[in-house]
């Protein structure tokens, strides 16, 4: 399909998995980018406002019509056997209103499980789940 890219999960450590969710991130492809969360998968891309299952992915979508560009580093992570805690320093910048570029960012606390085949994916991805963010504005 065209401008599609190619839907390969990364086998490596922590940080090649977060440059690679980076990259697919930014290539707009809202099912690549599905692939790297576990089935099961929480996102609270607002704050107090969890998502799941179809309404997650339906909620990607949605915003992936705002072309944003991710920038991401992780700032400290645990790794224990499959599971992973991460917490990570993100800037994202969207389309706003009257074509503007808008730019926010956090402090994001995120739970990666890596499956049998050796990836890690998503099951918690909470960007603004450290409580120093100001989300208050």
């Amino acid at each position: 399909m065209a401008g599609k890219t190619d839907a390969v999960v990364h086998a490596g450590g922590v940080e090649e998995h977060l440059a690679f969710y980076v990259r697919t991130f930014n290539s707009g492809d809202a099912d690549a980018i599905n692939q790297l969360y576990t089935d099961e998968a929480v996102s609270v891309w607002e704050p107090g406002k969890p998502l799941q299952g179809e309404e997650r992915r339906t909620n990607l979508a949605e915003f992936l019509k705002l072309h944003p560009r991710l920038s991401a580093k992780i700032r400290e992570s645990h790794v224990t056997g499959d599971t992973a805690l991460l917490s990570v320093d993100w800037n994202m910048e969207i389309d706003g209103e009257e074509g503007k570029r808008e730019s926010f960012g956090g402090l994001a606390t995120d739970v990666l499980c890596r499956g049998a085949d050796g990836n890690w994916r998503y099951a918690i991805d909470d960007p603004y789940g450290d409580p120093r963010n100001d989300i208050a504005g």
